[in-house]
């Protein structure tokens, strides 16, 4: 698959955050998002996976353009800014009840999302009990329980400990070799430069 960023720009009524931006992914490789909060990574990723619309440009995967279509992008998960889940339930419980949206996978498959993040423990703690860096751990699970093409990932090493960022890592690296499209942003220097393949640094609304 190839996701193309094409001429893209976004303002938000007079207040410009990104400004003629060209980016192409393709499969088999991270892709880093680098720059200061509020330098338009996150506005970018929003822009792809179709939450929010371009305000000129256009985002195609394979040629099609789904943000002029009634249908979703195919075969993406992700983890923008602040994970939320139902606050009652437990970590797996908020899990199975998202994989019940498309039926797509089990219980083994959450079970085993929750291990490669280091949060197998407490999955039967109920996310309202939750620290930061648990929350953290359990949207990530949540992107890659059901074998997605495609990984974006805003921001996913917050208030995690060096343990599960490296494990964290090492399983993202395996997706990348079975030929998945991975993007991360990060605010933070050195999350990015150990592994992924590309990294793109945003600044003042362009993108370098």
């Amino acid at each position: 698959m190839k996701i193309e960023v094409r001429n893209v720009s976004k303002a938000f009524k007079k207040n410009i955050v990104l400004e003629d931006v060209n980016i192409t992914f393709e499969d088999g490789y991270i892709y880093g998002f680098k720059g200061r909060n509020g330098s338009g990574k996150t506005v970018l990723l929003k822009i792809i996976c179709g939450i929010y619309k371009a305000t000129k440009g256009q985002v195609l995967y394979d040629e099609k353009e789904y943000n002029k279509a009634t249908e979703y992008v195919p075969e993406v998960r992700a983890l923008i800014e602040k994970p939320c889940f139902f606050p009652d339930l437990t970590g797996f419980e908020n899990l199975k009840l998202l994989a019940k949206i498309q039926n797509k996978i089990g219980e083994k498959e959450i079970i085993n999302a929750l291990e490669e993040v280091n949060l197998i423990e407490e999955k039967d703690k109920k996310f309202s009990k939750y620290s930061l860096g648990m929350k953290q751990k359990l949207g990530i699970a949540q992107v890659i329980m059901e074998n997605p093409h495609i990984l974006i990932l805003d921001e996913p090493f917050n208030a995690l400990e060096k343990e599960s960022v490296e494990k964290i890592k090492k399983f993202l690296l395996k997706e990348r070799e079975k030929g998945k499209i991975i993007i991360i942003s990060s605010h933070m220097e050195g999350d990015l430069e150990s592994f992924a393949d590309k990294i793109f640094n945003f600044e003042g609304g362009k993108v370098e």
